[in-house]
């Protein structure tokens, strides 16, 4: 099986152009080819884990991946998704998030002579003379078509400003510009993309000829990567310092019975074979496959030793008396202490269980809250400085346990 029957086996394929082309130029590791991430924060996520694997798949392959980092087009924004504009960052504010992205990268792909790039598309974007690009760009875009753009239409009852409605030219221009710059032959993004990655191909179409042979584009599958990386209203982020290798586990130990298969295919590195027999598992052994996917992904993002202390982790919530050393927690001070006692929702609101104290009430009442192992239902329960400094365990919901202490 060639690496790209293996991508549509693992479910990665959404859309492609000029299928045939893509399958020789993969399969045969001629691949040059790109993803871009635009940098709106100081972290990956786990949202981007799919564009991340598919780069060390075809790196592993032969073919040569080019890591975009977008700090021009992020001082715009994509408009993709979203349902008002992004905030607007700084230079510096870009900058730094880029800087961060790159070591995270690293962890995933193999950079250097010959091997993996990763250039910025601030170095030529945030150059470019304005009026050039409406002459020499500008010119080759329809604005019939570009409304027409799935990722437009969703914005049009709200409102689309001007500034965001240029995102797809200077993403369709990144692809034009490594393109003849770097000999990128194929670019990859989600499926939520395709209008912006096809303005790229149809630039060099029109600038360049039909000959020029970068009229590949391959398309993710994103509907399961939108799934990811948020939970609960907050990312999951791929920074121990955001995200816990601990936590990180368990949102992935803690995924659907019917996503954990197509998770595994998706994103961990096992056998197909071995992944075909685990498609038949049902019940009790889709729990061992949520462990086998947690513990596969935080290996590959925080390394071995942290994978199999959140793993031991895990495991102690449910065998007592086990090693619950590795449990995220957080330190009650002295002066938080009112009367010698702290009430529960002031500590999961200091530790970022709830957002706000209307929510942990709601979560009390409805009985979703449990404290050393005892459901409470009266919001004003508070524990003693004799409780804490032994540990006391909140557990939210059925699978969030968090460990306080003095």
């Amino acid at each position: 099986m060639g690496v790209y029957e293996e991508l549509i086996e693992r479910g990665l394929i959404a859309q492609v152009t000029n299928e045939e082309e893509i399958r020789t130029m993969v399969n045969s590791g001629k691949a040059r080819f790109y993803i871009g991430f635009d940098c709106t924060a100081d972290s990956l996520t786990a949202g981007h884990f799919m564009a991340l694997t598919l780069m060390k798949r075809l790196q592993m392959a032969g073919n040569q991946p080019i890591a975009l980092i977008g700090g021009g087009t992020t001082m715009i924004g994509d408009p993709s998704g979203r349902t008002d504009m992004r905030k607007m960052l700084t230079r510096e504010d870009i900058d730094h998030n880029a800087d961060c992205f790159k070591k995270q990268m690293e962890r995933f792909i193999e950079f250097g002579e010959g091997k993996a790039m990763m250039v910025n598309n601030a170095d030529w974007l945030l150059n470019l003379n304005y009026v050039e690009v409406l002459r020499e760009v500008g010119a080759c875009f329809s604005v019939n078509n570009m409304l027409r753009a799935e990722c437009y239409k969703q914005r049009m009852e709200k409102g689309l400003s001007f500034f965001e409605f240029n995102y797809m030219i200077m993403q369709s221009y990144d692809f034009y510009y490594l393109f003849q710059n770097y000999g990128c032959n194929m670019q990859f993004g989600g499926d939520d993309q395709w209008s912006n990655m096809l303005g790229g191909t149809e630039l060099i179409r029109k600038k360049l000829g039909k000959d020029a042979h970068a009229m590949t584009i391959t398309l993710l599958t994103d509907s399961q990567g939108r799934k990811m990386g948020k939970t609960a209203g907050n990312a999951v982020w791929l920074d121990a310092n955001k995200t816990t290798p601990y936590e990180f586990y368990q949102y992935w130990r803690n995924v659907d019975d019917a996503d954990v298969i197509k998770c595994i295919k998706m994103l961990t590195f096992l056998p197909l074979e071995d992944i075909r027999k685990m498609e038949s598992w049902e019940g009790s052994e889709l729990n061992k496959a949520k462990e086998i996917l947690a513990f596969e992904l935080t290996n590959l993002v925080h390394g071995e030793e942290e994978a199999t202390k959140a793993q031991t982790a895990a495991r102690a919530l449910f065998s007592q008396g086990a090693d619950d050393s590795n449990m995220p927690s957080t330190a009650i001070e002295e002066n938080e202490l009112e009367d010698g006692k702290i009430s529960v929702l002031s500590m999961m609101l200091k530790a970022d269980l709830i957002k706000s104290n209307g929510e942990g009430r709601r979560l009390i009442q409805q009985g979703g809250v449990s404290v050393n192992g005892e459901k409470i239902t009266d919001v004003f329960t508070c524990v003693s400085a004799e409780q804490l400094k032994e540990g006391v365990t909140v557990k939210k919901g059925k699978k969030i346990f968090h460990k306080f202490s003095m």
